[in-house]
């Protein structure tokens, strides 16, 4: 026999160990017509009904004996081929088979347990799948700060991926909850419905956020027909209700179902639960504070907002503001027209810079704006008027000042009446049916530094088509132009304005923000605020009804 790289061959070989029959591993030999030659004591407990004599196709699994006969043995059906390990389950085992033929065709097969490995290869594959469900569903979650998108995504990935359905549940008000299902077609569904989720084991105190309580302490019975998606084919077999822990309150409740038909939960797949829930719930968190501060936020900035100007009392108003940042919609200048209750009386104009930008600058504006309404009784009396409010800002907390221009406006026949007062403001500018341009003649002290504040008010009349036009300095100040350095100046607004001579307020006001944010073009700049006031063309009083009193129409 060449015994050139060969192993022993069994009590038939020279080569035979005195330790063989007692090595710790299972070895089996077999000779070429597939019967078994001999095997050692490991062996038997392996293989108990193998003996000496035996055919390995009866008493071996048949990927053994299908190996054997693979492996070079004379008269295989199939073509030989080299010797090589390969590996089975013998009863709850894993082992590796390996061959080493003798010359004599003789087969020594030497078998080496890996079920541990085996166990550890799968559940590293199985964390490794698990890791990235986790990954993907934290990226699905992540891409949106929308509520129901997330429920969405919750639902549907915990279908494909932890149980045959899926239910998310959100905290409700009283008995009224909103559901997302998501069944084993993947299609997601939501629904209002009203239900007392205490009588389902598990949910009332997953959603207060409690840990939830093992799948097999829940009665799938119990389960109402509510938390079922309609897709779900067969009975409930088995449940787990895990929270959606959220940023200081609960998001919600995950319910995952599975039918009779499958395997129920097991306990590494109710932690992985956990997990995922744990992630999912952050994403709702979010998404649901998000909204809410969404919300928040669209209501104060309705009151901050610039109203929209219309005609009052036979005089044409028109505003244009536009905030410094590109996502801001609102900040430091402001505008408001407080209209007359009666034609006889006098419109309240207010214009205003803040000092600075952005939000800070936004809380000042409003807390000026809301002072000015409540001093609207004194409107008539300018200097009274910024008095009381210079003082309501030195006692706050705000370190910032204000600029304002304000204006008293009535109709007198076909002329517009103006007292134009300037507290530390751009004093406004007045075009002349001949396009002749004026300033007022006002000056006065910025509000919110001095104890004591001084102005001037000037008498302005408008003929009809005439217009007196107030502006913030983020208009005179915007940088741009040819080179990007140039400021677009108070000589190039009242060229602008000249050319306006005898338009309406609101074109006027269109043509002037245009021009100055062509000007910017792509730069940087600050808050920029223009109101118009003009006495339109051939107005008069037209009554509606010839018993009520009539109204200015252009």
């Amino acid at each position: 026999m060449d015994t050139t790289n060969q192993s022993p061959a069994g009590p038939r070989g020279v080569l035979v160990d005195a330790s063989w029959g007692t090595a710790p591993c299972p070895v089996v030999v077999a000779d070429s017509t597939g019967r078994v030659v001999e095997l050692n004591t490991a062996a038997r407990f392996v293989f108990p009904d193998a003996v000496p004599g035996a055919r390995l196709g009866d008493v071996a699994p048949g990927w053994f004996a299908e190996a054997h006969r693979r492996t070079g043995a004379p008269g295989a059906v199939l073509p030989a081929v080299p010797a090589r390990t390969t590996c089975g389950a013998v009863g709850d085992r894993t082992f590796e088979a390996h061959p080493s033929v003798a010359a004599d065709g003789d087969v020594v097969w030497w078998f080496v347990d890996h079920t541990d490995r085996r166990l550890a290869e799968e559940a590293l594959a199985g964390e490794r799948r698990r890791a990235a469900v986790l990954a993907g569903a934290f990226s699905a979650l992540l891409s949106s700060l929308n509520v129901e998108r997330c429920m969405e995504v919750t639902a549907r990935m915990a279908a494909e991926h932890l149980a045959e359905a899926a239910v998310v549940v959100a905290p409700g008000r009283g008995r009224a909850h909103s559901l997302t299902y998501c069944g084993p077609d993947g299609e997601v569904v939501h629904r209002m419905v009203q239900a007392d989720v205490e009588l389902m084991p598990g949910l009332g105190e997953a959603l207060r956020g409690f840990p939830p309580v093992p799948s097999r302490w829940i009665d799938p019975a119990a389960v109402p027909d509510w938390a079922v998606p309609p897709d779900l084919t067969g009975p409930v077999g088995s449940v787990v209700v895990t929270p959606l822990p959220g940023h200081g309150v609960p998001a919600g409740a995950l319910v995952l179902l599975r039918s009779g038909a499958t395997t129920a939960f097991t306990d590494e797949e109710e932690v992985f639960a956990r997990l995922f829930a744990a992630r999912a719930g952050a994403a709702i968190s979010a998404a649901r504070m998000y909204a809410e501060q969404a919300a928040v936020t669209t209501t104060l900035m309705r009151e901050l907002l610039p109203p929209q100007l219309h005609s009052v009392n036979g005089v044409d108003f028109a505003g244009a503001y536009r905030a410094s940042g590109q996502s801001e919609r609102v900040g430091g200048d402001f505008y408001d027209v407080h209209p007359a209750a009666d034609e006889g009386q006098e419109s309240l104009v207010v214009l205003g810079d803040v000092c600075g930008k952005g939000l800070e600058a936004a809380v000042l504006t409003g807390k000026i704006r809301n002072t000015l309404q409540a001093l609207l009784p004194l409107a008539d009396d300018h200097q009274r008027l910024l008095g009381l409010l210079n003082g309501s800002l030195i006692n706050s907390h705000h370190t910032r000042f204000a600029t304002l221009a304000l204006a008293s406006v009535s109709r007198r026949g076909s002329a517009v009446r103006l007292r134009v007062t300037s507290a530390g403001h751009q004093p406004p500018l007045i075009v002349r049916a001949d396009g002749l341009v004026e300033k007022a003649a006002t000056r006065g002290s910025l509000v919110g530094v001095f104890e004591d504040i001084t102005s001037t008010t000037a008498v302005v009349e408008l003929a009809p088509g005439e217009t007196c036009l107030f502006f913030t300095d983020g208009i005179t100040e915007a940088r741009g132009g040819p080179l990007g350095d140039e400021m677009f100046g108070l000589a190039r607004l009242e060229a602008t304005f000249a050319e306006c001579a005898g338009m309406p307020a609101e074109a006027i006001v269109e043509h002037i923000q245009m021009l100055a944010t062509q000007w910017l073009g792509g730069g940087s700049h600050d808050d920029m605020a223009v109101v118009a006031v003009s006495a339109p063309h051939h107005a008069h009083l037209s009554a509606v009804d010839g018993h009520t009193r009539g109204r200015y129409t252009a």
